[in-house]
């Protein structure tokens, strides 16, 4: 059987076979759909607060914009219908992080299924919404999350858009592509390995026109936000280039190690090692279809742990490499027979997934505590507490504006204070541009106010800048046994300046 899209000779289904009147693309919907009911479910009764980060973009969600210090617009929009329809809780904003992770299971079946046959779509889709990586990110809400639809979209209008005949494709291509850059800067990873596929792959060198067009279409949908940058000093694409951290000592190959090591996290023990195994020439390499699948999952992995050698990655960064790599490891795991292997990868990341985000809830009602540095939720609680001592404190004394050190306790103030501070101001006595309060909320220009601040660290720096400071107590968070975060609340009274535009 050629190359072309259609099927791929796999074994037959044996004894596993579905029931006839179950097609394999609604057991794959049927599957999605039960995953994500369950995380639904979960999302509503869990008692987690929200990460900083994502009371960050909850805050740009109400204001927004074409772009904020560090991101592109798109989730700030996504949680501003999601919190429009649902209200301001921690489950509506998180809301659309596991129906956008749905949506890309149901493209890598339709990926799998059109490169190879409906069954390897099947499994694809399933390992894909199993991934222990996934779990994880729809439990919060992410960039991440936004970005992966519009990979996986690009990539199945890339698939059909092969095809002769299909060449309207292309602009799904396009709106894709578009659509990813405005969610994630990453997006720009499928668009090299894309224009890498083209260009290398000389049977495919045919699609460069309508590529390049496709091209030019999401460049097209993506230049509010590059109009934004533009306004603003391109403080977003400077961001990047920082958090690379590129500029510091090169060459740390325990981080590479690490990087390395979690990327079996977050693709699964046994689909990572399959991932290994696959990316060798004699298989991802010289099957068309394969090496397809790989030019969009090989390049972005390798890329990250290049960064991870010379700085540091994070271990999601490589997120995007396993849309195409769910469906490269099940269609290579099935030309072998190995469909069981892939349902016990599947069975064991739900089992890590599970043991992850309710072990602790389980070894505390069996009158364990578990130490705060193996919770891995230990970042996401206290802050209610925190905002309800904070908005106590801000009550007593009305007028008060919210003032905090540090970016993180600034986002959860916000969101987790009644009535919420908007207005709040973070403290940058250095005048550099970190964040979005940095941008847009300059404490300098509010000279003469008086805070509430709140810090949390025992060296107050902020005191030669106000005419007085007085304690307004403390509050001690404990997450896990040995773990407590401890601030220190205060009233400061008519800011002077910072001293550096003192004179």
């Amino acid at each position: 059987m050629s190359d072309a899209p259609g099927s791929l000779p796999l074994p037959a289904a044996g004894p596993l076979r579905l029931p006839r009147m179950l097609s394999w693309g609604a057991a794959a919907l049927a599957g999605v759909a039960v995953l994500t009911a369950l995380r639904l479910v979960w999302l509503a009764v869990q008692p987690a607060g929200l990460y900083p980060d994502e009371a960050q973009y909850w805050f740009w969600a109400q204001h927004p914009a074409l772009g904020y210090y560090s991101k592109p617009p798109l989730l700030s929009w996504l949680i501003a219908l999601s919190t429009a329809a649902f209200g301001d809780s921690e489950f509506a904003i998180r809301l659309p992080a596991p129906l956008l992770h749905a949506a890309v299971a149901l493209l890598v079946y339709a990926t799998g299924a059109r490169l190879y046959d409906r069954r390897a779509g099947f499994w694809s889709a399933l390992l894909y919404a199993s991934l222990p990586g996934v779990s994880a990110s729809a439990f919060i809400i992410s960039t991440d999350a936004a970005l992966l639809p519009f990979w996986a979209a690009a990539l199945y209008g890339l698939v059909r858009a092969r095809e002769p005949g299909r060449g309207r494709w292309w602009a799904l291509v396009g709106i894709s592509a578009g659509l990813g850059l405005l969610a994630k800067y990453a997006m720009a990873y499928w668009l090299i390995s894309a224009l890498g596929w083209v260009g290398l792959v000389p049977g495919e060198r045919r699609h460069m026109r309508p590529l390049l067009a496709a091209v030019g279409l999401a460049a097209l949908i993506y230049l509010p936000n590059l109009w934004w940058n533009a306004s603003h000093g391109y403080v977003s694409y400077l961001h990047v280039r920082d958090n690379a951290e590129l500029g510091g000592p090169l060459f740390h190959p325990l981080a590479l190690l690490e990087f390395f090591g979690s990327q079996f996290g977050v693709f699964g023990p046994l689909g990572f090692a399959a991932l290994i195994a696959v990316a060798l020439p004699r298989y991802a390499w010289t099957s068309p279809r394969a090496r397809l699948l790989a030019l969009f999952a090989v390049p972005t992995l390798a890329m990250m742990m290049g960064v991870s050698f010379l700085s540091r990655a994070e271990p999601n960064w490589a997120a995007p490499a396993y849309v195409s790599a769910s469906v490269l490891v099940v269609a290579w795991a099935l030309a072998r027979g190995w469909r069981a292997a892939v349902a016990v990868s599947i069975g064991l990341n739900l089992l890590l997934a599970g043991a992850v985000f309710t072990g602790g809830e389980a070894l505390a009602a069996a009158g364990i505590a578990l130490p705060a540095k193996y919770d891995p939720l230990h970042r996401l609680r206290g802050w209610r507490t925190l905002g309800e001592k904070v908005g106590e404190v801000m009550a007593a004394h009305p007028g008060l504006r919210l003032l905090a050190d540090d970016r993180e306790l600034v986002a959860a103030l916000i969101y987790y204070v009644r009535p919420h501070p908007f207005d709040a101001a973070k403290w940058n006595p250095m005048r550099r541009i970190k964040d979005q309060w940095d941008l847009t909320n300059d404490l300098a220009g509010h000279s003469g106010e008086s805070f509430v601040l709140v810090t949390e660290h025992g060296d107050l720096g902020e005191a030669q800048s106000f005419a007085g400071i007085e304690p307004a107590g403390t509050v001690t968070i404990a997450h896990g046994q040995g773990g407590e975060r401890v601030y220190g609340l205060y009233i400061a009274r008519d800011f002077l300046g910072y001293p550096g535009d003192r004179r």
